[in-house]
């Protein structure tokens, strides 16, 4: 395995630092505590280089909120001071740790996302279905609590594998212990530890089960057979490890079976063999934000969801419902 020394000085590096503000502060400038912190810059990015630096760095308390997108979700939201450090970890570590990572995982990786990951779903059913020549069967798994449940020692145990630099050790180990059980949905670095962390079931998966398809975004993965007794051993296997391994076990309600026949849900689509469907409970959602009013961004993110499937009724239906909103007459069809 390839480890990496010497990167608390690329961390601390005062352009890395300043490029790190930058980045987090993308689209978010308007922001009172992004404001207050931008108006005295050069003086905050040195004053938490040197902390960084003295080792007398720590890491501030987090604000919490909830969200739903759908489901509802607890975020926990750090200073500026702290996400300032966060976004300039990521930039030093997480090429060390994308080495590790597998092809077939999709999650907060440049050049990846959900569109690439449901494209790459269908491309695997098709494959192993023979063009729907034969019958296929998803075997789609969910961890249980998967942020709240990453423990600790395990992860940094798991770095130490790789990072062989004490200093960026520390730092990482202050960052982790800012939060507990588990990590902080929300953080950058909690999206690529997490990501790191499952990396070692990707390559349990592929390496030793040798199973030939299978993907996963984030704590959601699926396997594809065309035997589903092969795929109920596979999944005694995982449950193993991700107990012995990782201290992670599968949510019991969300491990299911589906053919490709009759529709394949993931990321918020339905793959079947001659089209791609939007799933239900994102549709319900959709309309309903448009019905209560949206401003034209957003009309234009629901668009983009749209047409990476099968939906141009619904992309029509919607556009109409927008503009009823606003009091417009129904707008043309649009052409096939």
């Amino acid at each position: 395995m390839k480890t990496y020394r010497a990167l608390f000085p690329k961390i601390v590096d005062a352009e890395n630092l300043f490029r790190a503000f930058f980045r987090f502060r993308a689209g978010k400038a308007r922001k009172d505590d992004i404001a207050a912190f931008e108006h005295d810059l050069e003086r905050n990015i040195f004053g938490l280089r040197r902390d960084l630096i003295s080792k007398t760095y720590r890491h501030g308390p987090y604000a919490g909120f909830f969200i739903t997108d759908p489901k509802q979700r607890h975020i926990h939201k750090a200073t500026v001071r702290d996400r300032v450090v966060h976004h300039a970890i990521h930039s030093v570590v997480n090429p060390c740790l994308e080495e590790t990572f597998i092809e077939d995982s999709f999650s907060c990786r440049v050049g990846y996302g959900t569109h690439k990951g449901v494209d790459r779903l269908r491309t695997m059913l098709r494959r192993a279905s023979a063009n729907n020549r034969k019958t296929v069967i998803a075997m789609k798994c969910d961890v249980r609590k998967f942020f709240a449940s990453i423990d600790h020692e395990v992860l940094i145990r798991l770095l130490e594998g790789r990072i062989k630099d004490p200093d960026a050790m520390r730092l990482l180990r202050e960052i982790i212990g800012s939060f507990n059980p588990g990590l902080p949905i929300g953080n950058l670095t909690s999206q690529m530890l997490a990501n790191f962390y499952m990396t070692q079931a990707d390559r349990f998966i592929k390496q030793k089960l040798r199973v030939p398809f299978y993907i996963r975004y984030t704590d959601d993965f699926i396997l594809i057979s065309s035997d589903r007794r092969e795929l109920e051993g596979w999944l005694r296997k995982i449950q193993a490890f991700l107990h012995g391994k990782l201290k992670l076990s599968l949510h019991p309600q969300k491990v299911s079976f589906h053919t490709f026949a009759k529709g394949v849900d993931f990321l918020g689509y339905v793959q079947f063999p001659h089209h791609r469907g939007v799933r239900t409970t994102t549709k319900r959602r959709i309309f309903k934000n448009v019905r209560r009013g949206v401003k034209e961004e957003a009309l234009i993110s629901y668009l983009g969801v749209l047409a990476h499937a099968d939906a141009h009724g619904l992309a029509e239906e919607m556009m109409n419902e927008f503009g009823l909103r606003r009091g417009k007459k129904p707008v043309p069809k649009l052409e096939q």
